[in-house]
């Protein structure tokens, strides 16, 4: 028996326990409400049918064609309920841990100041609400999924299993396009001039057909391949799976799928972005494990390729597919020609609009207004919307998600989201790669799943001994 301090007295076993700090039992897990279950429903919906977005509202947007705008808005309207939904929840459970996330005071600062922004700036209602939805929706959702982590850490494999039946539908989706389906093929449910265009061209050339897969465009497709591709070679060279059998013969058709769908989407933004990613993942796997002279090799054949590209910059493949500068395609305005002229004038407004022009000045939202503007550039797009404040507030959120994905880089998912975000990164230079939404709402959402369980903070401490 031990002592007390006090008088003496004699003090039970598991009360001295307590005292030196033994860990309690864990609780038994919660049981979901009705009010749990509609909020993991409508969360699980977003990320589950984002994949299928674009052919979806295409198709429906034809049979309701007086719909149109609340059948492409779906996911923003969910998002709505789910936000109500989910402080419902966290208010009556008194889980204010949640609200002091600096994931949420970031995520609910940089959507403040867009509000704030909107009386400044004002054009029109549509416009306004065009471009809120645009810049906002994968900020809200990334906060969502944040909340969703922290209240039911338990469903990070559920979402991760919707993840991996969203990549195997948009790989076997860029096979059939490829090799089975004809290329206007998607014209069946309504894409076209007045929608979307069902595949695209490099430079108006019809011998390089650009597909879609189930995105909004080619672009898109190539930036969901990186995200993907960089999942498979994350959870791969980490080892915490080999799947074998019919597993392994799938896993093996998803890849072969998102790679044919980057290489046919014929996005050099993309291409390089995956190098990168892939790169990324080997080095911090098993990039330690090689011998200097196979790295020695690595950049001996990387130097050649390069020099072989190069010299064959005149071919018809090279000239078209890698350069996009052959003259006789047709184009009356390059895509490169198109880049650098948008680097420049958004670059110029940057330096003119320290507050930005407002909201929906810019893409697709602008084409309510009476000047629409393109800019291909992701942080000069942000720029021109919020101005300098709201692209440092959001290079804050980025960079943060990157930082403690790196300090969390022995998971694979963390790994995976490390290095694509890297490649989205650069993809950002020549294209605004958050505005499409597949795009944002995933990687985003996988995001959250990998940094946003807990706070960041407790990884690098040493626990307390206990005497």
């Amino acid at each position: 028996m031990y002592r007390s301090l006090y008088y003496g007295a004699p003090v039970s076993l598991p009360v001295c326990s307590k005292l030196k700090g033994m860990k309690k039992k864990p609780l038994p897990p919660r049981v979901l409400g009705g009010l749990d279950k509609l909020f993991i429903g409508i969360m699980l919906a977003i990320f589950a049918g984002i994949v299928v977005h674009a052919p979806l509202t295409v198709w429906l947007g034809t049979v309701l064609p007086g719909l149109d705008l609340q059948i492409k808005a779906w996911k923003e309207i969910l998002m709505g309920v789910g936000a109500v939904i989910a402080a419902t929840i966290v208010i009556r459970q008194k889980r204010w841990d949640i609200l002091k996330s600096p994931w949420l005071f970031l995520a609910g600062v940089y959507i403040l100041w867009h509000v704030l922004l909107i009386p400044l700036f004002f054009t029109n209602l549509t416009a306004t609400a065009a471009g809120l939805l645009i810049d906002l929706r994968y900020v809200v959702f990334f906060g969502l999924m944040v909340v969703l982590v922290q209240l039911y850490p338990q469903l990070r494999r559920l979402f991760l299993w919707v993840f991996a039946v969203g990549l195997a539908l948009v790989a076997v989706f860029a096979l059939l396009q490829v090799f089975v389906l004809p290329p206007d093929f998607l014209t069946a449910i309504g894409y076209g001039d007045e929608t979307i265009s069902p595949y695209l061209t490099v430079d108006e050339n019809p011998d390089y057909v650009r597909i879609n897969g189930t995105l909004r465009g080619p672009n898109p497709l190539g930036a969901f391949a990186v995200i993907g591709l960089a999942a498979a070679a994350a959870i791969w060279l980490r080892g915490q799976v080999r799947p074998k059998g019919w597993w392994l013969a799938l896993a093996g058709v998803v890849t072969t799928g998102l790679f044919v769908a980057l290489w046919t989407s014929y996005s050099r933004s993309a291409l390089v972005a995956a190098v990168v990613a892939l790169g990324l993942v080997f080095l911090l796997t098993v990039g330690r494990q090689l011998h200097r002279w196979v790295w020695i090799t690595l950049f001996v054949v990387a130097f050649a390729i390069t020099g072989g590209v190069y010299a064959a910059r005149d071919t018809s493949f090279v000239s078209n597919v890698i350069l996009h500068e052959n003259e006789g395609t047709g184009a009356t305005v390059s895509s490169n020609d198109g880049h650098i002229e948008s680097l420049i004038d958004g670059t110029d407004r940057l330096v003119r609009q320290p507050l930005g022009a407002g909201i929906g000045s810019t893409g697709s939202a602008s084409l309510f207004t009476s000047q629409p503007v393109i800019i291909e550039n992701q942080y000069l797009f942000i720029a021109h919307e919020v101005g300098w404040i709201g692209l440092a507030l959001f290079l804050l959120l980025f960079g943060r998600v990157l930082l403690v994905a790196w300090r969390r880089r022995s998971d694979w998912l963390a790994l995976a989201v490390l290095s694509s975000g890297l490649g989205l990164a650069l993809i950002g230079l020549l294209l605004p790669v958050w505005v499409d939404d597949t795009v944002s709402i995933i990687w985003w959402g996988l995001a959250a799943l990998a940094v946003g369980g807990r706070d960041e903070r407790a990884i690098h401490k040493t626990p307390k001994r206990t005497a």
